[in-house]
């Protein structure tokens, strides 16, 4: 599956995307090995209040279901303006 970091996510993680394998069910599930990685992953998602998540390019919820999802993007809260 294909992740893409937008904004200070990508900042603090370093990269625009990586492939990785999983075995999350759910966003959560994903997110939580992600942080297990290492330093500036647990940083990135210290508080998923403040990031939105986008499945296969339709944004989505942190409880939603990974099967069959090819993309999964994190981005920070966008504004108007």
């Amino acid at each position: 599956m294909d992740i893409l970091y937008f904004a200070w996510v990508r900042e603090r993680i370093g990269l625009p995307k990586e492939k990785v394998e999983t075995g999350a069910r759910n966003v959560t599930e994903l997110v939580e090995e992600l942080k297990a990685r290492e330093p500036r992953y647990a940083a990135a998602f210290e508080d998923i209040s403040a990031l939105r998540v986008a499945l296969d390019q339709e944004l989505s919820d942190f409880d939603a279901s990974l099967e069959g999802v090819r993309e999964v993007a994190f981005f920070p809260p966008m504004t108007g303006g």
